[in-house]
């Protein structure tokens, strides 16, 4: 799903640009979190964060908050839900470098997904289609085609909760960062994917102009 801003002059960012900037810090997080004792006697600075889940986190940060920043500086505005992420990555990152606890950065995929779940179905409660004011830009569908995708995605997040808490709770560290970065990934892909039969089913031919006068 794709829904990038236009920026200033009606420019948009490419979707190559646009995915970067989403698996970036994750891929920064995976590479520090892997090579953390390398990156600690290469700089320094870094061994003074603690073990290499603790620079993967630093790190981790610095990388959302640049992703923020570029996304802001080409379209002059943040989609809400990167910018609901970025808030807990550096609320949650904070805590794990302060307290020397990894537990607070493990938790912050269950914290997200929990909420935007309980956001979008807590909407649907209110009769409100939450995912139709995030994705208008990108896809016109029916109030029904809207209730049904608001409905799956919200589960879907609820999903990626539980499984996070499965993952980091059960497994190593590790394991856990390799399963963040490759394995929820493809996942959130494949399912995204799946709702493409739903969304042509549910979507409203665009109007040509002239026919709606």
């Amino acid at each position: 799903m794709s829904n990038a801003a236009p920026a200033e002059g009606g420019e948009k960012i490419s979707p190559l640009l646009k995915m970067t900037l989403e698996l970036g810090p994750l891929v920064v997080f995976f590479f520090a979190n892997s090579r953390g004792e390398w990156l600690a006697s290469h700089f320094p600075v870094l061994a003074g964060m603690g073990g290499p889940i603790f620079i993967a986190t630093g790190l981790f940060m610095a990388a959302t908050a640049i992703a923020l920043v570029v996304s802001w500086t080409l379209t002059r505005t943040l989609p809400m839900m990167p910018l609901i992420s970025g808030i807990v990555v550096f609320v949650f990152g904070a805590l794990t470098l302060w307290l020397q606890n990894d537990t607070f950065i493990k938790m912050k995929p269950t914290i997200v997904n929990t909420l935007f779940g309980a956001i979008l179905l807590g909407g649907l409660l209110f009769g409100k289609s939450l995912l139709g004011y995030v994705f208008h830009a990108a896809f016109k569908l029916t109030d029904e085609g809207w209730r049904k995708l608001t409905l799956r995605w919200g589960l879907f997040f609820l999903f990626l909760a539980v499984l996070n808490e499965v993952i980091w709770r059960m497994f190593s560290t590790d394991f856990w960062v390799a399963f963040k970065v490759w394995g929820t990934m493809p996942i959130t892909i494949l399912f995204t994917l799946s709702q493409m039969p739903l969304i042509m089913r549910h979507s409203i031919e665009p109007v040509e102009e002239g026919e709606a006068s």
